[in-house]
């Protein structure tokens, strides 16, 4: 994708496009505005990308000039071009509406947020620890770098699964949010680049921006990762950092396979890049054991990985706790800098997980379990109610990417919190917007209530269906 203020070529358009005539079977000048349409809604094309002049595009499409004035006309007829005598044409996105409540009668129910509640055994390491805990209150508390006897469990499950770890390079934070940002604190400046895949997780690219720093995004293709453009990317924007998701990666659910991370690995070392590998979801493999997935990247590259965990997605999000794996150079330079705003993490809680990590396999094989029925559960509701709408079924993660029949996300996500819908559309996961024929459905609720959520959905979507207007506004539903 091309930031916000650039120019996209007209033979990179024409690639873009590809089989344009076939868009929604439809031909002309029609055709041509619905593929430009698709790629701004995918986010493909960027807001404030600015499009080739119309006889250039004419020429390189190998069409008339009238047919490409025609499309730009009903672009902005429908506010996703704007234009200006000697500036060319530009691409926008349509204002947005004011929200409608949802009525009170309706329970609401929250597909935005893709995190599970508590097991049991959260609770019973609650009671467990207390003795412990008591240990602890003669002593002042404060630890930098967390408590070590967590550390020590969190060595030995990265040593596990076959990334040999020490206590030292182990840095306790609160979630892997917090991770995120330590380090964008303590390695980038204002105005730096961090390469991010396209989509990501929303609340990292927030944590980007809120760096002051510029996310640059690689599309993903329909399958797997474009290593290829993150060469390119790496080569041309030379950014200081990347964030990758290569375990259930959010929202797509996709997983990188031993050789692809053998392939990332070179090609960071090639641009000495140094890249925060965020495994939130490592533990959550569905359909296996993680422990027979593959390796982890900073077995790849010792030197550039820094990895970033959580217990949020795993155990429960109420622990708020993280960490960080990485040399102990590295986590010297994090614990450093993390103390100008923040002193350590909670004791009593790491002392929680701590006693979680001690024989970690019994919880999150229920949790695995768990979220293994509920994704069958909405797979299934989605396949009944929404049989329109398309999905790969991930072997882990927490969610399912669906593509729709029509760009109409935004509307829906709009649109549903007036039937107690809460659900985030594809665009706040996106760097420029876009992304408009994407949902991301979390499984994590009861399934009952999957059920139920899916069903008002489906309503939604046929409401929406085909309805003129803007793409409406989702409030900032909160999501995670």
């Amino acid at each position: 994708m091309l930031p916000p203020g650039g120019r996209v070529s007209a033979a990179r358009l024409v690639r873009m496009l590809g089989e344009w005539r076939d868009q929604g079977n439809r031909a002309g000048s029609a055709g041509l505005a619905a593929g430009i349409r698709l790629l701004l809604f995918d986010g493909q094309l960027a807001p404030g990308t600015t499009l080739p002049a119309e006889r250039e595009l004419a020429a390189a499409l190998g069409v008339s000039r009238t047919l490409v004035a025609s499309a730009w006309d009903q672009l902005r007829e429908e506010d996703l071009i704007v234009s200006r005598r000697g500036s060319g044409s530009r691409t926008t996105l349509p204002a947005a509406p004011a929200n409608a409540p949802f009525p009170e009668r309706l329970q609401p129910l929250d597909l935005a947020t893709a995190a599970p509640g508590a097991l049991p055994g959260v609770g019973l390491a609650v009671d467990a620890v207390r003795g412990a805990f008591a240990l602890e209150l003669s002593r002042h508390g404060y630890m930098g770098y967390g408590v070590e006897i967590l550390r020590e469990r969190l060595a030995e499950r990265f040593t596990a699964r076959g990334l040999p770890t020490t206590p030292d390079q182990i840095l306790v934070t609160n979630g892997a949010h917090h991770a995120l940002a330590l380090v964008l604190r303590a390695m980038t400046v204002p105005g730096d680049r961090v390469l991010v895949e396209q989509p990501t997780y929303n609340n990292s690219l927030e944590a980007i921006r809120s760096a002051h720093v510029m996310p640059v995004p690689v599309p993903m293709p329909e399958q797997g990762w474009d290593l290829e453009g993150v060469e390119v990317v790496l080569r041309q924007a030379t950014p200081r950092l990347a964030y990758l998701i290569v375990d259930f990666q959010n929202p797509t659910g996709r997983r990188l396979d031993a050789e692809g991370r053998e392939r990332l690995a070179a090609i960071l070392r090639r641009a000495r890049t140094p890249a925060v590998v965020d495994e939130t979801l490592v533990e959550l493999d569905l359909d296996g054991d993680p422990m027979d997935g593959p390796p982890p990247m900073g077995c790849f590259e010792a030197d550039l990985v820094i990895t970033v965990g959580s217990a949020s997605k795993s155990h429960w999000g109420g622990l708020r706790l993280g960490w960080v794996r990485a040399s102990e150079e590295v986590i010297g330079r994090l614990a450093a800098s993390r103390r100008a705003f923040d002193l350590g993490s909670p004791v009593f809680e790491q002392l929680v997980l701590a006693h979680l990590y001690a024989d970690p396999e019994p919880m999150l094989r229920e949790r695995r379990a768990e979220m293994a029925a509920t994704r069958s559960v909405l797979v299934n509701a989605l396949r009944e109610y929404c049989p329109d709408w398309s999905f790969e079924v991930p072997r882990g993660g927490l969610s399912l990417w669906c593509e729709l029949p029509a760009a109409i996300g935004t509307r829906i996500a709009v649109a549903a919190q007036s039937v107690g819908v809460r659900v985030a559309p594809a665009s706040r996961f996106s760097v420029h917007g876009g992304l408009e024929r994407r949902l991301r459905l979390p499984y994590t609720l009861p399934a009952p209530s999957l059920v139920e959520a899916v069903r008002r959905l489906a309503a939604v979507a046929a409401r929406v269906t085909g309805s003129p207007g803007t793409l409406g506004s989702d409030g900032l539903i909160p999501v995670a």
